[in-house]
């Protein structure tokens, strides 16, 4: 277009004119295919989260605001009591993306509740994911005076039907104290913020959850107080035997919770929270755009809750359990965050969820009947599989 309206200008015979006109031309279009793809977000979106008054669901409910504010879209956060319940409407396609917790890791491995037939390992991606200045822990009241895990011995502890994620962890963190199960009592609960309540209305002595999560701050606030339980980091045999079973903690130090500051920090464990999680079969170009305007616009929400710090980008976390969407990588590779090393790592973590994959059609031929049969039949096989390409089964 633009030799159309020089070429008339030129003077007769001038070769330098003729060079400036070439050179103008390539710089132009040379411009116009350096240019990065655009948001384009759908008019609606619907996701899943925890439940009503979780920094979870806070989070969500902020980055709604900031996609309405930017984009005109409506997001649609639908809480879910469970595991289950947040991931079955992005199984089915009912929901674009889930702000999930590290059930998403369970669902990839297609283990405990992610074991029966209807289930299986599940093709999950992420985008992106908040690792704020909090933990994931464990708070007991404080008027119960225990100080310790090993000190939970004989107490009440909550167990959350159909919430792996709460559950392992839950266990993870008593077998930093030598316990297990059997050494406390169990009480079950229909999802996160049932067991909370239970907490504060004196049902239970104890319950896993983020430092900065609505319920602690409820609990901290009640006549009962909140204490969170260390995990301390030269303890070697607690993290040895936290994480046997929970390999997606790492170690932190929190300073935002309730009853947590920098002057009153909590010492144990940590994973990123919530996790922005997508089927792989998700449009490309919708993943490279939401998030894209989750970065570009994180100045919006980030003091939206005590979690939201975790969504900037010094904070994301490119090589952890469950691998990053491919429209996701191309937003993090355009930027130049993304390198070879964490390239190799995803494409490991994709090849993880193809052994389970292959694994599943195989233990699914076998035709077995029986759940309990069925899901121990997968558990085997599962092991098997990935122990001969290499990988660690993590449970057995």
């Amino acid at each position: 277009m633009l030799l159309k309206y020089l070429k008339p200008l030129h003077f007769r015979g001038s070769k330098s004119f003729q060079l400036l006109v070439l050179l103008v031309s390539l710089t132009v279009a040379g411009l116009t295919l350096a240019q990065p793809n655009q948001v384009e977000l759908p008019r609606q979106m619907a996701w899943t989260a925890y439940n009503l008054g979780t920094t979870g669901y806070n989070q969500a409910v902020a980055i709604g605001a900031m996609l309405r504010n930017r984009y005109n879209v409506t997001l649609r956060v639908i809480p879910g009591q469970n595991d289950v319940s947040r991931l079955l409407p992005l199984k089915t396609g009912r929901v674009d993306f889930t702000a999930n917790g590290v059930a998403t890791y369970f669902a990839q491995e297609g283990m405990f509740q992610f074991a029966a037939q209807e289930w299986g390992p599940q093709p999950l991606r992420l985008l992106m994911t908040s690792n704020g200045l909090s933990n994931q822990g464990i708070a007991v009241a404080a008027d119960t005076g225990v100080t310790s895990f090993a000190g939970l011995r004989g107490r009440r502890v909550p167990y959350v039907r159909a919430a792996p994620a709460l559950n392992v962890s839950m266990e993870a963190y008593l077998a930093c104290g030598g316990l297990t199960w059997d050494d406390v009592v169990r009480v079950d609960f229909p999802g996160y913020e049932a067991k909370w309540t239970g907490l504060i209305n004196g049902d239970i002595d104890v319950a896993f959850g983020t430092t900065v999560s609505g319920p602690p701050y409820r609990l901290e606030a009640s006549p009962r107080g909140i204490f969170w339980l260390p995990a301390p980091h030269d303890d070697e045999g607690c993290w040895q035997r936290m994480l046997a079973i929970g390999p997606y903690f790492t170690k932190h130090l929190a300073t935002r919770g309730a009853s947590i500051s920098e002057d009153n920090p909590h010492e144990a464990g940590t994973y990123p929270y919530p996790l922005l999680t997508a089927l792989a079969t998700q449009e490309n170009d919708l993943a490279y755009s939401l998030t894209r305007a989750i970065h570009e616009n994180y100045d919006d929400f980030k003091d939206s809750d005590p979690g939201a710090i975790g969504w900037a980008l010094e904070s994301q976390v490119f090589q952890w359990v469950v691998p990053y969407h491919e429209g996701a990588v191309s937003y993090w590779r355009e930027i130049g965050v993304w390198t070879d090393e964490i390239e190799a790592h995803n494409q490991s973590l994709i090849r993880r969820q193809e052994i389970l994959a292959l694994a599943w059609t195989e233990v699914n031929a076998s035709d077995i009947r029986d759940r309990d049969d069925f899901s121990e039949a997968w558990t085997k096989l599962r092991t098997q599989r990935l122990e001969e390409a290499g990988f660690d089964p993590v449970w057995r």
